[in-house]
Formats: C-alpha cells, sequence, structure tokens
C-alpha cells in the first residue's frame, strides 16, 4: 500500500484543535511511528500533554517554542522572534524527514499575526516529504494553507464551561 503524507489542518473556535491533534499523535506513537510536536503559542506551564511526552520520550521530539498567549504579551518582538525560531526548527524537522508527523500546534497565530510568512510557509508545506504527515491547528487557518491542505477539520463552539464560569481544569484544557 503507498503512503501520501497529508497536509491536515485543525482550525475553527471550538475546543479540541490541539486535543484532536495529541491523539493522532497517540495513534502514531502507538505504531512506534515518530512524532514531532512544536507548540508555537503556549508558554512551557505546567501542560499534561508536556508532562506526559516524557513516557515516549524514544520517539517524540517535543517543543515549546512560544512564550505564552500572544494577544497577551508583554513583549510583542520576543514573541516575534520565538515564532521565527519556532518556524526555523520546523523548516528542519520538516527537511530531516525523519518522523512520520509533525504537528505545528498555533502555528496559525504566528501566520495570521505576520510572524511567519505565509509564502514561505505554502512553499514548504507543498515540498514537504511525499510520505510525511503534517497537522496545523489553531484558530482562522490562513486561506492559503487552507487551499493547499489535504483534510481541514473545522472546530465548532456551540457551548463552552467558560462561558458558565467555569475556569479551565487540569486534565481537560490543560
Amino acid at each position: 500500500m503507498d503512503n501520501k503524507g497529508l497536509l491536515m489542518i485543525n482550525t475553527g473556535n471550538g475546543k479540541g484543535k490541539t486535543t484532536s491533534a495529541l491523539g493522532l499523535a497517540l495513534r502514531s506513537l502507538g505504531h512506534q511511528l515518530p512524532v514531532c510536536m512544536i507548540q508555537f503559542i503556549k508558554g512551557s506551564w505546567d501542560y499534561g500533554e508536556l508532562k506526559s511526552s516524557e513516557r515516549f520520550k524514544d520517539i517524540l521530539d517535543y517543543f515549546v517554542v512560544g512564550h505564552g498567549f500572544t494577544w497577551k504579551t508583554d513583549n510583542i518582538e520576543e514573541d516575534k522572534k520565538a515564532a521565527r525560531d519556532g518556524w526555523e526548527l520546523a523548516k528542519s524537522v520538516i527537511s530531516e524527514a525523519k518522523h512520520h508527523l509533525i504537528i505545528l500546534d498555533e502555528l496559525t497565530y504566528a501566520l495570521n499575526y505576520g510572524m511567519i510568512d505565509i509564502t514561505e510557509a505554502v512553499f514548504v508545506f507543498k515540498h514537504k516529504p511525499e510520505d510525511m504527515h503534517i497537522m496545523i491547528t489553531g484558530r482562522n487557518a490562513p486561506s492559503e494553507i487552507i487551499e493547499i491542505a489535504d483534510l481541514v477539520t473545522e472546530m465548532k463552539e456551540i457551548r463552552h464551561p467558560y462561558k458558565s464560569g467555569i475556569e479551565a481544569q487540569k486534565g481537560i484544557e490543560w
């Protein structure tokens, strides 16, 4: 059976984009297929997925390149540099071609804020290794990326506990 590496996107205003990507990672890891996850926005807080990544360190490369939520930043220049450095890392990981799946978590924000050149990103994704899968997550995926993707899923918020006063919970949101 011939495998074609897919360019996939989880986007939309609903919860579950990263969670779904992590499920895909878990599926690949279960088959002993190497995965790389690069988180562009989330800081190195006490996230459950960051803690659990240690259990798969032999076949999971996990990088947190962001400093937190960019729209609440104290230093936009530092955030831009972190996004550019993360993108350089992503390009390097893609060109090394040693991973079955690469997850570029919250990449859409760096693209939409102009921290990463969209034309360059399209070029990189169009020229990725043929059998490599890439999953991009984040709200408002740019149309240029959607246009070249093989799979696009939009998460739509219908109800969210935060609107009822329920704060983010350990093991659910983080």
